[in-house]
């Protein structure tokens, strides 16, 4: 009995060191609500009352109406899809510097963008950063700016001169949603919005056990490669502009990936809840894109959208998938391939 007794206070005194360690970097009164903070879980409805929150739908409504309000201001605007974008993390006067010397050289019909990336309190410049945002904004170079720390006044000032968008991240979640803003082409300049036409070059890829001399980086290269189609010069990799001749070189992948900003996909009509509960109303039980059941546990119907030409039903998963990343509706497809 006394070994008995001993090996279980020895055992609790082990567990007791685990629990230690795991919330050994926490305050002591944090440690009181580590795995008790019911509060966060819990949401006002319309009626004021409090009920847990639903994850999932509160996901999707959010997506859905930053959809929406993104394919509201897009429909009217014009958009330009040849774009040079540099990322720049933490670097200041000096990054706009070199910057502005390389998007100088960039056509008219090209979009000269520069997405900061910003988590310092302050900045370190080697001379007036004033003169610099002047020179971009002379340089028609759009700078956005993303803070990962508190709002600061000469980002806001950068973007406010060059036309950009300044916005700083409450979490990992939101931090990744404003990069992914950046995404679709933004709205043409009026004086380059002018219709033309540009010079493409569609190259061939070299045989993989090829050698050639890479006009890119003045070196013999064993491998496969582009040749452009009017001085025949290799190029690494796409889309380029050829060293020796200048002309644009892309692949028609690249063209087809940013047809869907042109024209969006429209967003689906979510399925009201008068309609699911209507027994004359004949529901799909299977998401036409994954085939899973729209039933919930309780054999009721659950959310679900539909789509507004082909009438086909999604759940809310498949609804993402098809807006953020597929960019054409699997319903319309299979119709018109029927």
């Amino acid at each position: 009995m006394n070994n008995g007794a001993g090996r279980r206070i020895n055992g609790g005194a082990e567990e007791d060191d685990d629990e230690d360690d795991v919330n050994g970097d926490l305050d002591a009164w944090e440690r009181t609500y580590t795995d008790e903070r019911s509060w966060e879980s819990l949401q006002e409805d319309e009626s004021g009352m409090l009920r847990p929150i639903d994850n999932q739908a509160l996901y999707h409504s959010q997506y859905r109406r930053r959809l929406r309000s993104l394919l509201s201001t897009a429909a009217r605007i014009q958009k330009g899809l040849i774009r040079y974008l540099y990322i720049v993390i933490d670097l200041s006067r000096n990054a706009l510097d070199l910057v502005d010397g390389y998007l100088n050289q960039i056509p008219s019909y090209g979009h000269r963008e520069v997405l900061i990336l910003y988590s310092a309190l302050s900045t370190c410049d080697p001379g007036d950063i004033m003169d610099t945002i002047q020179k971009c904004r002379k340089s028609k170079i759009r700078c956005s700016v993303i803070g990962l720390a508190a709002e600061m006044f000469i980002c806001k000032h950068l973007c406010q001169e060059t036309g950009g968008t300044y916005s700083v991240a409450l979490d990992e979640s939101h931090f990744k949603e404003l990069i992914l803003e950046h995404a679709p082409p933004p709205p043409a300049i009026a004086e380059f919005a002018v219709a033309n036409l540009i010079k493409m070059g569609f190259p061939q890829r070299a045989a993989e056990g090829s050698i050639s001399i890479c006009s890119c980086h003045k070196e013999a290269k064993v491998g496969a490669g582009y040749t452009c189609p009017r001085c025949k010069a290799r190029a690494c990799e796409l889309p380029t502009e050829c060293c020796v001749c200048g002309l644009t070189l892309v692949s028609s992948p690249h063209l087809a990936r940013s047809y869907h900003h042109l024209f969006p996909i429209a967003p689906f009509d979510e399925v009201t809840s008068s309609h699911l509960n209507n027994p004359n109303c004949k529901l799909q039980r299977n998401c036409f894109g994954c085939q899973q059941s729209l039933l919930d546990p309780g054999n009721k119907p659950g959310p679900a959208v539909v789509c507004p030409k082909c009438k086909w039903y999604f759940c809310l998963d498949c609804d993402i998938y098809i807006h953020e990343s597929l960019h054409n509706c699997p319903g319309c497809d299979s119709l018109r391939h029927s």
